[in-house]
């Protein structure tokens, strides 16, 4: 089979990373959407969006808080849009699937088990927080266990098949890929499986070398064929990750969700920075980025003009 072209996902503000963190984080619908598009003209062939506060940063995550962004990106750009499910872990599963129910995107994120869930060790760095709820959100993740139950999945599955969405499956570590495949061989998902496997959060599996080979070994022998590897790796750990999937074929994450970084102590100061970056190396090694719609191929998706915004 010949080399596929290598999806560029771009994960623009997420929920853990917060404004004090970062001047550069898309917090309000029109920094999200211009962050969004401009992370697909450097080559993003999908955007996976979260929702903010405009006022706090705070993530939100009702579908209204959806609707400017979404439509701004959906009027400028082919991009595949991507909305999540994960929303923040101090939310539960019947909040975090309703904006995707809502507006029936081509991809929404969802992950494949429960876990410990460790964002303290942000608050080591010394610096002035802006809003209240910034170190108290980062402190109570001390005792913060990340819920995704079999219910719970089969929950998200149930409503949003049913909307011909499909998923960027989240394992962050080997149980969730397993997770995954028990739910493949109910039949309640189909392949081509987009696994997302994420490294270097404290919780899930680290992201040495070996722990990258080990999740793609493991993804291989359960799923064959049936699936399309991609990695995203928090902080420092992004590109050296996105490198080394890049260059065995497979997809690959950035976006400020993930790292705030461009390089040692260097903030990125945009979600096109990343892109580009990461572009550079896939082309570096010889490989070429797929465009959106090369994207919508090799994942089967049901086409930008299917979804409900």
């Amino acid at each position: 089979m010949p080399k596929s072209k290598t999806i560029i996902s771009c994960a623009v503000t997420g929920s853990i990373h917060t404004p004090s963190m970062s001047p550069h984080l898309p917090v309000t619908a029109d920094e999200i959407a211009q962050s969004a598009l401009e992370a697909a003209e450097a080559g993003a062939a999908i955007v996976h969006l979260h929702a903010r506060d405009p006022e706090t940063g705070k993530p939100v995550h009702e579908p209204a808080d959806f609707a400017p962004f979404l439509k701004v990106i959906k009027q400028a750009s082919d991009v595949v849009v991507n909305i999540t499910t994960g929303a923040s872990p101090y939310m539960p599963v019947e909040y975090r699937v309703k904006p995707a129910e809502t507006w029936q995107p081509e991809v929404a994120s969802l992950n494949m088990g429960s876990m410990n869930f460790g964002l303290f060790p942000m608050l080591k760095k010394d610096r002035e927080w802006k809003h209240a709820w910034e170190p108290e959100m980062l402190e109570a993740s001390h005792d913060l266990v990340f819920r995704n139950s079999f219910k719970d999945i089969r929950y998200a599955l149930e409503t949003l098949n049913k909307t011909g969405t499909r998923y960027e499956f989240e394992c962050y570590d080997t149980a969730h890929l397993y997770n995954l495949h028990y739910f493949w061989k109910e039949g309640l998902v189909e392949g081509p499986l987009f696994i997302q496997t994420c490294f270097g959060l404290l919780g899930g599996i680290g992201a040495h070398p070996e722990d990258v080979m080990h999740m793609k070994r493991t993804a291989d022998r359960l799923f064959g064929d049936n699936y399309r590897w991609s990695v995203l790796a928090a902080g420092a750990n992004q590109m050296p990750v996105a490198a080394m999937a890049a260059s065995m074929g497979g997809h690959v994450r950035v976006g400020l969700e993930d790292s705030l970084w461009i390089g040692k102590g260097q903030l990125a100061t945009s979600n096109a920075q990343q892109v580009t970056k990461v572009r550079q190396i896939i082309e570096g090694l010889g490989g070429e980025i797929a465009t959106p719609a090369e994207a919508r191929e090799i994942l089967g998706l049901k086409g930008g003009d299917k979804v409900g915004f």
